[in-house]
């Protein structure tokens, strides 16, 4: 069995009225997710609103996860800031915790060369030596993707075990795939086509929306194992239309995410400024999520 694989929700930043870290929210919501069934939680990255917070707040969060429920679920760290340094130090520092694996994003604004990407990647890998590496594929927010010459200059990385894979194309999952050999980890990371991942060889999924509804995707994924692959598309489609809306607000995604789980009774403060909150507009259609997302678990529960 792998060690990596399975569904793997991208863990919301959990903040306090001044927008810094809440570790008890923290606490609270990495509870939530590991009692819905998840095989693993992905910390600080993009959903975690990552290049919005300090290094500081990002590590709290992290120690506070561990503290919650290292050891009982796989936990990734997402460790990329701008900064090399900074990239480095928060290696280390999730190292040091114990958790199972660390991953980045390639420098953002200036658009760098290949080899000063890998160079980054591999300065972040050596603070966390004894730690497994997950190179994060996000070429539509990143600006830039990760091509063939420089994934197979990162396979010499023993630590390099799998990616992270957001890109839109789903060819960039069976490309890295072959590249990696039977041992490499390939999460799918584009929420719309989970299905259309796993077809592709994905290993299991990291997704953003996964947060608000973890125990669809779980279904969805088990679906897919059994070879329920009809049921699994089905569902699939149902779930993207909700994303459909989730993404269709005036507020930021995130800030959609977390109003839906106030609703649920679950607070997880604010988005990092400059993220737009919620609008008053939103309120309906956010009714209309939440609808549409309780209907589709009753579905499962009736089912099972």
């Amino acid at each position: 069995m792998k060690k990596y694989g399975g569904v793997y929700p991208a863990f919301y930043a959990c903040l306090d009225g001044n927008g810094n870290t809440d570790p008890e929210t923290v606490k609270r919501y990495a509870r939530y997710l590991a009692d819905r069934g998840v095989d693993g939680l992905y910390v600080g990255g993009s959903s975690g609103e990552c290049i919005y917070r300090s290094v500081g707040d990002r590590k709290t969060e992290r120690r506070a996860v561990r503290e919650e429920r290292g050891g009982e679920i796989r936990i990734i760290a997402h460790v990329a800031c701008n900064s090399t340094r900074d990239s480095e130090d928060l290696a280390s520092f999730a190292a040091s915790l114990g958790v199972d694996a660390i991953a980045a994003i390639p420098p953002i604004y200036f658009r760098l060369p290949d080899r000063a990407i890998a160079d980054y990647w591999n300065a972040i890998s050596a603070a966390a030596p004894d730690t497994d590496f997950f190179i994060y594929n996000i070429p539509q927010l990143a600006g830039v993707g990760l091509s063939a010459a420089l994934l197979g200059t990162m396979l010499r990385n023993p630590s390099v075990v799998g990616v992270k894979n957001s890109s839109l194309s789903c060819d960039d999952i069976i490309r890295e795939k072959i590249a990696g050999g039977s041992g490499f980890t390939v999460f799918s990371g584009f929420d719309e086509q989970f299905v259309a991942g796993l077809a592709a060889g994905a290993d299991g999924g990291i997704g953003g929306t996964y947060g608000v509804m973890p125990e669809l995707y779980v279904r969805l994924f088990d679906l897919f194992g059994q070879g329920r692959i009809a049921e699994a598309t089905a569902l699939q489609t149902k779930l993207t239309r909700l994303i459909y809306f989730i993404t269709g607000c005036s507020g930021h995604m995130l800030a959609v995410c977390k109003e839906i789980l106030r609703r649920d009774g679950l607070d997880l403060g604010p988005v990092s400024r400059p993220l737009p909150e919620c609008a008053d507009r939103d309120a309906e259609e956010i009714d209309l999520i939440i609808r549409g997302r309780d209907a589709l678990l009753d579905e499962i529960r009736q089912n099972q």
